[in-house]
C-alpha cells in the first residue's frame, strides 16, 4: 500500500472491526473453557490467529502512515498526530474508543489465561493421583497403563 495520500486516521473502522471480531472469538473462547470443552477452545484458534494478524497487518498500515506523516511509527506518535493537526473530533473519538476495545480485549485475553492455567494445574493433579495414588495407597494407574497397588507401610520379612 502506498503511504502517501494516507492519513493515520484511514484504518481506524477497519481495527474497529478486527478488534470486535477478536472480542467475540475471546468471548466464546472463555465460554468455552468455563464449560472445560476443549474441542471448543481448539475450534477458535485459527480464527483467532487470523483475527490477531489481521489487526497487526492495520496498526503496521497505520504506522507507517504515521511515519509518513512525520510522526513516531507507534501508538504515541496516534496521540501526537491526533494533537497535533486538526483532525476531526470523529476521528479523536474513533482512537479513544479502539483503545478502549482494545483494552477490553487484552482483559479478556488475561482471564482466558487464568482460566487456562487453573485447567491446566487441574489436570496436571489428576494426572499425579493416577499415576501415583493418594496417600492412602489406593490402586492407580502406572506407566503401562495397568493399574498396580501402591502401599504405604513398611515390609516385614519373617526369617
Amino acid at each position: 500500500m502506498d503511504s502517501f495520500n494516507t492519513s493515520p486516521a484511514d484504518s481506524l473502522s477497519e481495527e474497529h472491526e478486527a478488534v470486535r471480531a477478536l472480542t467475540q472469538l475471546l468471548k466464546l473462547e472463555q465460554e468455552h473453557l468455563i464449560a472445560a470443552n476443549v474441542e471448543g477452545v481448539a475450534s477458535l484458534t485459527e480464527s483467532k490467529a487470523k483475527t490477531a494478524a489481521r489487526m497487526a497487518e492495520l496498526a503496521a498500515r497505520r504506522h507507517k502512515a504515521l511515519g509518513a506523516a512525520g510522526f513516531e511509527a507507534k501508538e504515541s506518535g496516534m496521540k501526537t498526530w491526533l494533537e497535533s493537526t486538526a483532525t476531526s473530533v470523529t476521528t479523536t473519538k474513533s482512537w479513544h474508543e479502539l483503545i478502549e476495545l482494545a483494552e477490553a480485549a487484552k482483559e479478556l485475553n488475561r482471564v482466558n489465561g487464568t482460566l487456562i492455567h487453573k485447567q491446566m494445574v487441574r489436570n496436571q493433579n489428576v494426572l499425579n493421583v493416577l499415576q501415583h495414588g493418594s496417600i492412602l495407597g489406593n490402586n492407580v494407574y502406572g506407566p503401562n497403563g495397568q493399574t498396580t497397588n501402591k502401599s504405604i507401610g513398611r515390609h516385614i520379612s519373617a526369617g
